[in-house]
């Protein structure tokens, strides 16, 4: 099995907080390290981080540059491969643009969330990453907002653990969700 070329995508707006209010997130450190090793770890061509905060923008760019063209590449190359993935964008929009441009495709938009019951299953989205360019997307803060939803995308269904319990960080989520989707061995 062959999946065309795959990106994943982490949106900090529009996502929700726990009260279901719409609000923009931070940017955070080890989410983009964390992701952009399993990204470069399962083949994916890109790691699209959204946010529409200048400041959250220039930080990105900060840490980047020194994990690519700075020291930090020096010292650990592999990090530097993983971070290399890496583009910010102010909107989801821009992301679809973007990767539409890459791959020269109609991209194929899987949303990811928790608390999602209605979802697709890993194998019938694998099945679906075979057909064309496929972004996965992931929201932080507590999900994605309700607009992503009305879009017709097809919906993952959630990471489950054995009690109910389900609240993994979004780089725990990403990390498993890519290994059931483009790991050598699949479910």
């Amino acid at each position: 099995m062959s999946l065309q070329p795959l990106a994943a995508v982490l949106v900090h707006t529009p996502v929700v907080d726990r009260r279901g209010d719409r609000v923009t997130t931070a940017v955070t450190n080890l989410d983009l390290h964390d992701i952009a090793r399993s990204a470069r770890t399962y083949g994916l061509k890109r790691f699209y981080v959204v946010t529409p905060v200048v400041e959250q923008q220039r930080l990105v760019g900060k840490l980047l540059g020194h994990w690519t063209e700075g020291s930090g590449a020096e010292y650990n190359p592999s990090r530097q491969q993983a971070l290399e993935l890496i583009r910010v964008f102010s909107s989801f929009d821009e992301v679809l643009d973007d990767w539409r441009n890459m791959t020269g495709a109609e991209p194929l938009p899987i949303l990811t969330g928790a608390s999602r019951e209605d979802g697709i299953s890993f194998a019938e989205c694998r099945r679906q990453l075979q057909q064309g360019p496929g972004l996965l997307v992931f929201g932080t803060g507590w999900g994605l907002a309700p607009e992503f939803f009305s879009n017709d995308w097809q919906v993952l269904e959630p990471v489950l653990g054995v009690d109910g319990y389900n609240h993994l960080s979004v780089r725990a989520a990403a990390a498993i969700i890519l290994d059931r989707l483009a790991g050598r061995f699949g479910l």
